[in-house]
């Protein structure tokens, strides 16, 4: 019984807040990722909204040089999405 018990919070986290982005998500969210990392010279590809290994590195850098604490690097999680759109346009 313990599963059941466990897994409500998880969801509600997700609802609650802005979708988390990982390596293999694909859409526009993703897109907009790439194109707000290009604004700062951080991603240089095709915004084709598929995460990749270059868009994981690239987060992961942002991540190192703004002091983003997180527990996965590379993972686009709500912490490391305010301090981007904090200092970026929307693209």
């Amino acid at each position: 019984m313990t599963g059941p018990e466990q897994a409500p919070p998880d969801n509600g986290r997700q609802k609650a807040g802005p979708t988390v982005l990982r390596l293999g998500d694909r859409g526009s969210e993703v897109t907009e990722l790439q194109l707000r990392l290009r604004q700062l010279y951080l991603y240089n590809d095709d915004a084709d909204g598929t995460f990749d290994d270059r868009l994981a590195e690239a987060v992961r850098t942002y991540q190192w040089s703004r002091g983003v604490q997180t527990d996965e690097l590379g993972v686009y999680d709500r912490e490391t999405r305010e301090k981007l759109e904090s200092e970026t346009r929307e693209p």
